[in-house]
């Protein structure tokens, strides 16, 4: 009966002193993803996207860090600023997290002859932990509203 008692406490003693998993809050991750876009930080913004991240916009469909970045990132960081979120829905896993809601954008002017815009629309942002214990972006899913003129 002793060794079991022993073994009982030993495993009691180690679950202690093993460190707890460091909860995720799926609001810093999405704090730092648009604070990377609204500083024009495409390397920050790239930083965050998992290898197999996919991008959903309308009929638009990317697949992977490199056509995402490419493809969403590169072509579009520069066109617009001052992203703004309004999270409807949010929940959190041990290796999942994400936030859904609403989103704005001041849309810049193609040309010196163009107005300003704005866009709003839907969003999902879709998190999962790596094996390396890092955050990143799996799934983002934007349904845009056509942009409007800003007076």
């Amino acid at each position: 009966m002793k060794p079991y008692i022993l073994i009982l406490a030993a495993a009691v003693i180690l679950s202690a002193c093993s460190s707890p998993e460091e909860a995720v809050h799926v609001q810093d991750l999405n704090k730092r993803f648009i604070s990377a876009w609204n500083n024009n930080s495409a390397e920050e913004v790239e930083s965050l996207l998992a290898d197999d991240v996919q991008f959903v916009q309308g009929e638009v469909h990317y697949n992977g860090k490199e056509e995402v970045a490419e493809k969403w990132v590169g072509e579009t960081l520069g066109t617009i600023r001052d992203l703004k979120t309004n999270v409807v829905s949010s929940g959190e896993e041990a290796t999942i997290a994400y936030e859904a809601g609403t989103f704005s954008v001041d849309v810049l002017p193609s040309g010196p002859d163009q107005p300003q815009a704005f866009g709003e629309g839907n969003f999902m942002l879709l998190w999962k932990k790596g094996t390396d214990g890092n955050w990143k972006l799996s799934y983002a899913q934007l349904e845009d509203l056509p942009v409007q003129v800003k007076n």
